[in-house]
């Protein structure tokens, strides 16, 4: 018997494998594409059977209980009504067949039509697909309302545009991917008893999804950075890389209130970054200080106000009510309105 070659024989595996592993991957996207296919076409049905009817709410609502029971007896599970309901709801939000876009899943689409606003359900689709969101990620965004809050740090960068004749491109498009607040809920850090050390740690335990909250373009590079003046040492809690930008991004973590030091602390390490790190072909460094609870005092009266590369913003250890996110998205609102006045 001819002895064996242990590497090629785990080549073999590994071949094997791979192949049908592949094909695997394939036979699930086929599922998935006909699964959403037939979905859409079974809304489109519904909708086009109760438009027939003279009472449409009445008749949508008993319909769909019956073609439920009916359906049920027929194929078995998967058209119960809440299910029925989300492939009626997936043909009115997606009406252009050749506007559904395969990448996604039905889980994804299930997500998505529950966003009322159209534009934000487009915006969401196209994040999804860009950035290879999985289903649970769209809908941690979704529920984090990631679209409202990057709208409303663009429309304070809009405001703060019309009130500055000599606004800095790097300033603008800095502003158009951070946010206020940051949603951090998925660090479990409720208790508020933890240490700056600790919010660290939890960060980069949780890496992944800080990434996902910090938004595209976002790499991490290290932790603790030091940086050396003269003969001290500085330490930056987190350093980013964005591709899109072309820039890093500095993070300090503070617990409680926004204080001037802070400020200047941040300032020190940004110049210091585009002295000794920051390559040629790089834009100028991003510092973002992400603090508990903000100072109007400090927003409006350090060097945050004028300068175009030092940012401020809040994060919440917790996820909030739509409700409270909104009210919270407006109040950031008003007093970036209040302090161009």
């Amino acid at each position: 018997m001819t002895e064996q070659n242990p590497a090629a024989f785990s080549d073999l595996v590994s071949a094997i494998t791979q192949q049908i592993e592949q094909a695997r991957g394939q036979v699930r996207q086929a599922v998935n594409t006909a699964m959403v296919q037939s979905y859409w076409e079974i809304g489109r049905l519904i909708i086009e059977h109760e438009q027939q009817g003279n009472s449409r709410a009445e008749y949508g609502k008993q319909q769909l209980q019956q073609l439920s029971k009916q359906l049920t007896e027929r194929l078995g599970k998967g058209f119960d009504v809440t299910n029925l309901r989300n492939m009626r709801q997936f043909y009115l939000g997606f009406p252009i067949r050749d506007a559904v876009r395969l990448e996604l899943s039905w889980t994804h689409y299930r997500t998505l039509v529950r966003v009322e606003n159209a534009q934000a359900r487009d915006w969401y689709l196209q994040e999804a697909i860009n950035q290879s969101w999985s289903a649970r990620a769209l809908e941690r965004q979704i529920s984090a309302l990631y679209y409202e809050r990057l709208l409303a740090s663009q429309d304070k960068a809009l405001l703060e545009q019309e009130a500055k004749v000599n606004t800095q491109p790097l300033a603008e498009t800095a502003k158009d991917y951070l946010r206020d607040p940051y949603i951090l809920d998925f660090l479990n850090l409720q208790d508020k008893t933890y240490q700056e050390s600790q919010l660290e740690q939890t960060i980069i335990s949780n890496l992944q999804q800080f990434l996902l909250e910090l938004g595209k373009g976002f790499a991490f590079v290290e932790r603790q950075q030091r940086i050396r003046f003269d003969d001290e040492d500085f330490y930056i809690d987190l350093v980013f890389y964005n591709f899109k930008l072309k820039c890093f991004l500095l993070v300090d973590l503070k617990l409680g209130k926004l204080k001037h030091q802070d400020i200047g602390q941040m300032d020190t390490y940004v110049r210091l970054y585009d002295e000794q790190r920051k390559g040629a072909d790089d834009n100028p460094t991003i510092g973002l200080v992400l603090c508990s609870e903000k100072s109007e005092a400090v927003v409006k009266y350090s060097v945050l106000a004028d300068q175009k590369q030092l940012f401020a913003a809040k994060y919440l250890p917790y996820l909030p009510s739509e409700d409270e996110l909104k009210r919270e998205l407006e109040r950031e609102r008003a007093k970036a309105v209040e302090q161009l006045q």
